[in-house]
Order: C-alpha cells, then structure tokens, then sequence
C-alpha cells in the first residue's frame, strides 16, 4: 500500500478484515479493529447439505489439527500446519468453539500417568543420618532414580497441546496465528467459563510471554518514511486517540514528536504494541497541549518526554505486559539522545472513573430513599451502608443550583442527575463546571488512590502504570472534553511520572504490598 492507498484507507474509515493478514480476532464483530474482546459474529444455524458440508468441513479440520501434533515427518510437517491454520480460518463461531474445546480436553495431560508417577515419587526414600555417608554407590544409584522420576514427571505435566503451540511457534506465520487463535478463546471465554478452556488459555499465554520476551523484539521508531502497510496499523489499532487524517499522523511522527513499536521478526511490518511521545517544556495538564495544531517547540529546548498514548495491536497478547519492557527501553533510548530531557510522565486517561461514580450516587442515592421510608427506619439496616460521599459545602453547593435544572432530594441524586445528562450539559455550564470540579476532583483523587480490586488499583490504566514503576503525580480538571473523555472520566485526565531512580522500587512496592506512590498534593485532596 502507498501513501495514497492509506489516504484513501482513512478517508473512508475502513480497513482489510482478512483475518490471515491482520492480527484481529476472527471471531471479533468490530469492522473497525476495537479489540473488546467477547464481540463475536454468531452465524444463523446451517441446515441440510450445508450442514453435511460444513460438517464434514469440520472433521478435517479437526484430522488435520491431530496430524499436526502427532506426526513425526518433518519433511511434510510444514504443508500440514498450513492446512490446519487456513482450515481453522474456514470454520465458523460455533465449529472453532467445538474445535478449541477438543483441543483442551482431548489433548490435555494424562492425569493417570501423572498419579501413578506420584507414588513412585512419594514411595522413594532419601538416604538420612550417620549410614548416609557410607552409602556411597546406593545412594548415588537412589539419586539417579529419584531425578529419573522427576524428569518423567516433569514431562507427564506438559499437556499434549504444547506440541502444537511449539511446532506454530517455529513455523512461517504461526506466531500470527497462535495470538489470533488465543484472542479466539479469550472470546469464548467471556460468555462461558470453562475450565479445560481456560487452562489452554494459561497455558498458551505462559507460552507467549516466553516467545516474546524484550530479548525477541525489536525496538523500532516508526517515522512517515515507514512503509503505509506499517503507518495504516498505527492508524487502525490507535486506542486512545482516533487519528483523523493524514495531516494528524503526519503531525504525531514529525518533530516533537516521537513514535516507537515493539517488532517481532516473525510477524514483520506490524508492530505488537506502539507508545507515542510528546516533546515539551512541562508535563501538559490538556489533551490539546498534545495534538496541537501549532508549530511544535524547537526539540533542543524540550525537558519532558510526555507519553500520551499506548495502544496494543493484539488482541491475543491481552494479559501479556509487553508495555512496561517497551516505556523502559524508551526512556534509556530519550535518555540517551536527548539528554536536556529531565521528566517522563504520561497524560492517562481514567477510563473506570465515571462508571465506578455513577454506581455509587445510584446506590447511595437508594440507600437514601430507604432510610426515608418509615418501614425502614426500625431496623436501620440500610444506614449500615449509608456512606454520604460529598462534603457537607459540596451537597450545599449542588442543591442550591438544582432548582429547576436537575431533580433530587439530596446533593447525590443532584449530581447524578447532572452528570447523566444528555450530551453532557453540564460542561456547557460555567455554574456547573464550578459547582462540580471540587467534588469531581476530590472523588476522582480517591477512586485512584484508594479504590481497589484484589490488593491493586481498580483503574486498569492505573494498575497498568503502577506496577510499571509510576506514581500518580496530577489529576487535571476538563483535560479532555471529547466524548469518550467526559463519558469515561468526566473530562478528568491524570499524569503518571515515571523516576528512572525509583522505577524497581516503586513497582516492587506495589506489587507486594499494593502500595501506591503518589504526590503531596493528590494526597491532600
């Protein structure tokens, strides 16, 4: 594809859905390459002949997946994983469920065999005590058996399926094809939790994770002068910030800005994940510092790296922190060549704020309404939750401005009933801007600081910084209006700095113990 093709790609706002050409999920419903995973294009059920055909399809799917993993011929092994890989594209929804399904349960480990070496093992004795060292032979002979057993056990726990992934793994476009295949049962496995499903998913993740350790890929900066086959991926898997136009991307590779991917040689030309950069003399508070549609600053007066945008082109590589490896080799790579550069940080969006806010006005807001039913006011059960998230001025505040403008009887159900407001009113309102930035912030400096699932950060994009070795420096009030901003975040945007100095420490600290770094200043909110 030239530069022309790609222009008319974009104008258009289409892209190739050949599933043996791009990355994307098979069994994903989205024409536009948004990786939700769980979107799956169900066909109407198949009658007559068809049936016939297509089940007949199936079985030699299915024999030419057998083949592949039991067959010894290494001369014929190639044409038969190419048989397997264009077959499973062939198949519909409902016939590659019923293949994945056969794969985890019928090429599982053998339980049996794993047992029965388990007692073999439990059944060996360690040479102990004062006769252990007269034992000589005996006890080199028992050592013997016992790694013997070990080995064996070793190999009794690998299930019959690794066969296929290392065979994939090593042959021309098998890597492609084992990440679209693991996005397949990740799909499947957002409306059905089936344990043999899921242990294939762990298994062939652990898998993945191994192939593509940063020693594997290659760290590329993606320019204009790249080929458009390479660009129109950027275009089409950018996650954070759609791309309008030539001019925008040509904007986001040219100066002042950066753009880097991670390649692996055995899928060329596309990167697996890509991080874009903004050169600037302060962290940027707004999404529009970023994509600005003014000359950039010259880069030598530059003094921080703001990456503004990280976005995974694989939907089969989800859970498989390619990220943290590529902001570290980025930072070394800035530090390296741009020396002046002194703060790396990010402008992040906050994408489970909104929705973790609304839930909890709806809920107290019930909570409310129970506590002012005579039945209810006996027990008291409901004030046991009863938990009044707005500051006393906060509630003073909103229900002083309510009137005729949004329903409620308290200062939650006012805010709830602003901040679900068709086409997000409110922001048209300096009153309400005002009224709702105090609460807004300080709920938004909680849900980040405290909020969590599991021992970690609720938000996923904060959990992904944060285990990275970030901390949470800013939150920036109205930093991104759009749509998808206010829906997510209310407009809220936050900076994560990234300290070379504390980076291990602060991850570590994180992981183990689940604690978050952050500034003075969002502590004090």
């Amino acid at each position: 594809m030239n530069k022309k093709g790609l222009a008319i790609l974009m104008r258009t706002r289409m892209r190739p859905n050949d599933p043996t050409k791009l990355s994307l999920s098979p069994l994903s419903g989205d024409p536009q390459g948004n990786h939700s995973v769980g979107r799956i294009i169900k066909h109407a059920p198949v009658e007559g002949n068809d049936k016939l055909s297509t089940e007949r399809e199936f079985e030699l799917v299915r024999e030419s997946m057998h083949s592949a993993i039991s067959m010894n011929k290494t001369e014929v092994l190639d044409a038969v994983l190419n048989d397997f890989s264009s077959g499973y594209f062939s198949l519909d929804y409902e016939n590659r469920r019923r293949l994945l399904l056969a794969l985890a349960k019928e090429y599982d480990l053998n339980r049996t065999q794993v047992r029965e070496l388990l007692k073999q093992y439990l059944g060996l004795e360690l040479a102990s005590g004062e006769d252990a060292q007269f034992r000589g032979l005996e006890e080199e002979g028992l050592l013997s058996t016992f790694y013997r057993t070990e080995r064996n056990l070793r190999h009794a726990l690998k299930p019959v399926y690794e066969v296929l992934f290392e065979r994939l793994n090593t042959h021309p476009g098998g890597l492609r094809f084992l990440s679209i295949l693991r996005a397949d049962i990740l799909s499947i496995l957002t409306e059905e939790n089936i344990a043999s499903l899921r242990a294939l998913d762990s298994y062939l993740k652990e898998k993945l994770s191994t192939w593509l350790s940063p020693a594997a890929l290659e760290l590329h900066q993606i320019t204009w002068d790249d080929p458009a086959s390479l660009l129109e991926k950027i275009v089409a898997y950018e996650a954070v910030h759609p791309i309008s136009n030539l001019i925008d991307l040509k904007r986001r590779l040219g100066v002042g800005r950066r753009c880097f991917g991670y390649l692996h040689p055995a899928i060329p030309g596309e990167p697996l994940i890509f991080i874009e950069v903004a050169l600037l003399k302060n962290v940027a508070q707004t999404v529009q510092e970023v994509l600005w549609n003014e000359p950039p600053i010259p880069e030598s007066e530059a003094t921080c790296a703001l990456f503004y945008s990280i976005s995974s082109t694989q939907p089969g590589l989800s859970g498989i922190n390619l990220g943290k490896f590529l902001i570290k080799r980025v930072i070394t790579l800035v530090k390296r060549d741009m020396p002046q550069i002194s703060t790396y940080a990010t402008l992040s969006p906050i994408p489970g704020f909104m929705q973790w806010l609304l839930s909890k006005l709806a809920s107290q807001s019930k909570f409310a309404e129970a506590e002012d039913m005579p039945e209810s006011s006996a027990d008291g059960s409901s004030s046991t939750f009863r938990e009044n998230i707005l500051e006393p001025e906060e509630e003073k505040a909103l229900m002083d401005s309510s009137m005729g403008i949004a329903a409620g009887t308290n200062g939650m159900e006012v805010m709830l009933s602003l901040l679900t407001s068709t086409n997000h009113e409110w922001t048209n309102s300096a009153e309400f801007l005002s009224i709702l930035k105090p609460p807004l912030m300080r709920l938004c400096a909680r849900y980040l600081l405290q909020e969590k699932k599991r021992g970690k950060a609720l938000d996923s994009v904060a959990n992904f910084h944060l285990q990275n070795g970030a901390m949470i420096e800013r939150i920036n009030w109205m930093a991104d209006r759009s749509e998808k901003g206010l829906r997510q975040s209310g407009g809220i945007m936050v900076n994560y700095v990234y300290r070379s100095e504390n980076i291990e420490e602060f991850a570590q600290s994180y992981f183990s113990k689940g604690h978050i770094r952050a500034s003075a200043d969002l502590h004090r909110r």
